[in-house]
């Protein structure tokens, strides 16, 4: 990876971690993402919503997805996102073709960025000192929260 390549990304992620917390602002989880295309562009930005709308499918990454409405073809464009990619997420990326995805930690979560990896998508873990942070104060303050969205049972 270049420099380029790193600040270019850097540049994306602070877009998916505003999303996050405007998320977290709204009383929701702090998981920001956005879809940006071929030409560097942002085609749809968006944050998990799943509390703020009782929907447990709109994740950061559905978010962008939708907002970027319909296109073509999503051969070269990339997913940034603040957390790896649940499963129903990385889905999303492999269904469509989405060729990259951004991530800006793995720490708290570790989804289905290997799974991507080893069927072709390109996957760059950029371990956000940032993101870690906003996930690990989450999860720290809203553990039953944390544990509905990612499908695991509360033991409190």
């Amino acid at each position: 990876m270049t420099d380029t390549d790193t600040a270019r990304y850097a540049d994306w992620l602070r877009i998916a971690v505003e999303e996050a917390r405007t998320g977290l602002a709204e009383g929701g989880i702090p998981i920001g993402a956005a879809l940006i295309g071929r030409d560097g562009s942002v085609l749809g930005r968006g944050h998990n919503r799943r509390v703020q709308d009782g929907d447990p499918s709109v994740h950061g990454e559905t978010a962008a997805f939708r907002a970027a409405g319909r296109q073509r073809s999503y051969a070269g464009t990339t997913m940034v996102t603040t957390l790896s990619p649940c499963w129903y997420c990385s889905g999303l990326v492999r269904q469509f073709g989405i060729s990259r995805v951004v991530i800006g930690e793995a720490r708290t979560f570790h989804g289905g960025h290997d799974w991507l990896a080893e069927h072709g998508v390109e996957v760059v873990l950029l371990d956000d000192a940032e993101c870690v942070a906003l996930m690990t104060d989450f999860i720290a303050a809203h553990p039953s929260l944390w544990n509905e969205d990612i499908g695991e049972e509360d033991e409190a």
